[in-house]
């Protein structure tokens, strides 16, 4: 296949990208500034422009375009960002592949966060309503962003990202050093469910889903088992060798991060019932697996 990626130099996307050509697809990526090479387009979503042409030669486009969620504090101008890194960069992409004079799949970048910050235990499928806040809204938006090429006909999934594992960044990337030197904490009660895959899964998933003509919609993308934070806390320090005896208590997070501390208690509690009933086979199908996945 020929494949469109923008967003390919980020943590999700430089490894799909090498998975991609590592599985003998043509890839190219969409680059937004430079001198781009034989591999790469230029474009500029907030103005609308893409190559046309290129989509038009394309069979997939996948977009996981937008600011990092990660960033604190989140200030009026940094939602901004956020939101129009995300909203234009999908509608540009969306536009030109409703435009496209062949069948083109339009794999487009969402999140966890469509459920809200907590929802306790509850098991989170694909047909789970849609929760409360900020990044709530932000993901509503950003999936509706794509109405142009799903009223054209084309095919759109919707990938619905936890939080994927490698110690190359993402969640992990900041824990590694308090969890090696043994200060690694439980975060308030422990109860509280995280969504999270390895990557190598997760790049497996996402051109699962590019051969899967029968999938459109949204996606999950986490274990089948969202583990609690207790059990991730534990499991990590197992994998590295090291005690996890330390605990954050709730209030102390609550005084020191603010609305930071809602990402870090809140409890989502994803099943990725859609890739689980079309047969895709994960290879790091437990948390263990994929903390040892994500440190080899």
């Amino acid at each position: 296949m020929h494949v469109v990626v923008g967003g390919a130099s980020g943590f999700l996307g430089s490894a799909l990208v090498s998975h991609l050509r590592d599985q003998g697809h043509q890839v190219t990526r969409l680059v937004r500034s430079g001198t781009p090479g034989p591999d790469a387009s230029l474009w500029d979503p907030a103005a609308g422009r893409i190559d046309q042409v290129l989509i038009d030669r394309a069979d997939a486009v996948v977009n996981l375009s937008g600011a990092t969620i990660a960033r604190w504090p989140r200030t009026k101008s940094y939602k901004k960002q956020l939101w129009s890194s995300r909203v234009d960069s999908t509608t540009t992409i969306a536009r030109a592949v409703a435009a496209s004079s062949s069948p083109t799949v339009l794999l487009s970048g969402s999140a966890m966060g469509i459920y809200g910050a907590d929802r306790g235990q509850d098991r989170l499928t694909e047909s789970a309503g849609r929760g409360d806040g900020f990044l709530a809204d932000l993901c509503v938006a950003w999936e509706g962003a794509t109405v142009e090429a799903e009223q054209a006909g084309q095919r759109v999934v919707h990938l619905r990202t936890g939080l994927p594992l490698d110690d190359e960044g993402g969640l992990l990337g900041p824990m590694l050093l308090p969890f090696k030197l043994g200060l690694g904490p439980r975060l308030g009660n422990g109860r509280q469910r995280m969504s999270v895959m390895s990557r190598r899964d997760w790049v497996r998933a996402v051109a699962f889903l590019l051969e899967r003509e029968s999938i459109s919609g949204p996606v999950n993308l986490s274990l089948p088992e969202a583990p609690t934070n207790a059990e991730f806390t534990n499991t990590l320090g197992d994998v590295l060798g090291r005690p996890t005896v330390l605990v954050a208590p709730a209030p102390v997070l609550r005084v020191a991060l603010g609305a930071l501390s809602d990402d870090l208690l809140g409890s989502l509690r994803m099943v990725p019932r859609v890739l689980l009933d079309n047969g895709f086979v994960f290879e790091d199908a437990d948390l263990a697996s994929a903390l040892r996945s994500a440190l080899a």
